[in-house]
């Protein structure tokens, strides 16, 4: 069976958060194949130290880091891809040039499977938001026009249950909760509406080295220790085609029930 993959997000450190558990597991699978998208070359993000990197050369630095996260992971993406829109503005892009810009990479390599992000954008990022609009009006274009592939969408999702055990586990550790009402926080989707729950935990550690690499964003990975492992430790995604059947059981992988014959 094909398990060819698409990742598609805004800024350098989204894959490595989104999915690098997924391919950590299928990385010895000779059918897996795996393309990331980057709108943008996170250049407006933080500096954690500036030995790091400039404001004017901190764009490149990010697409190293990326590049240096998918090496620990130890599975490279067949295709890495970075767009490079102007960060934090990626809303100001004419919405039809995001959208071909993106079909283009999605045609060639025909995904089974997209990841990208929902209207929660995980932490409200007008970026995220507006990639997740591109990308998933990108597939369906696809979709319609028959192309091989394209045989589910999914929203990188945090389950809200999950983001209040979070906020329990660093409030215990005498740590600020997240906000999830505040831009820039994670906030959750309804336990309901998460289709794919991945259990990473016997790649939890390679996971966390591939988003270690990401030390310009030191501040935002810098998890407690014995937290860690929780963070790393499982992906789950909200299932945006095909529409999913109400109370139907999560699926443990991305690819699972692809055996069958796709349904228009």
């Amino acid at each position: 069976m094909s398990r060819r993959l698409a990742v598609v997000v805004a800024h350098p450190d989204d894959d490595a958060f989104g999915v690098t558990g997924t391919a950590a597991l299928h990385a010895d699978d000779p059918e897996f194949h795996l393309v990331a998208v980057l709108a943008t070359s996170g250049e407006r993000g933080m500096i954690s130290d500036p030995s790091l990197a400039t404001p004017e050369t901190l764009g490149a630095v990010r697409e190293a880091e990326d590049a240096a996260g998918w090496r620990a992971l130890d599975r490279e993406p067949d295709r890495l891809e970075f767009l490079r829109y102007p960060d934090h503005a990626v809303e100001d892009v004419p919405f039809d040039e995001l959208v071909e810009r993106i079909t283009v990479i999605l045609r060639e390599d025909r995904p089974d499977v997209v990841v990208t992000f929902g209207s929660d954008g995980i932490t409200g990022h007008p970026d995220h938001i507006r990639v997740g609009e591109a990308t998933s009006a990108a597939f369906h274009l696809l979709r319609e026009e028959g192309h091989d592939g394209f045989r589910r969408l999914l929203h990188v999702g945090l389950p809200e249950a999950a983001i209040g055990e979070f906020n329990r586990m660093l409030v215990e550790r005498g740590m600020p909760a997240f906000d999830p009402t505040q831009l820039y926080q994670p906030r959750g989707v309804p336990d309901e509406t998460i289709a794919v729950v991945v259990d990473c935990s016997e790649v939890w550690e390679r996971k966390r080295a591939a988003v270690k690499e990401h030390r310009t964003k030191a501040n935002d990975t810098d998890f407690p220790p014995d937290v860690e492992e929780r963070v790393y430790s499982t992906e789950t995604f909200v299932q945006a085609w095909p529409e999913r059947a109400p109370g139907e059981r999560a699926l443990a992988d991305v690819f699972e029930g692809l055996e069958a014959p796709a349904v228009g």
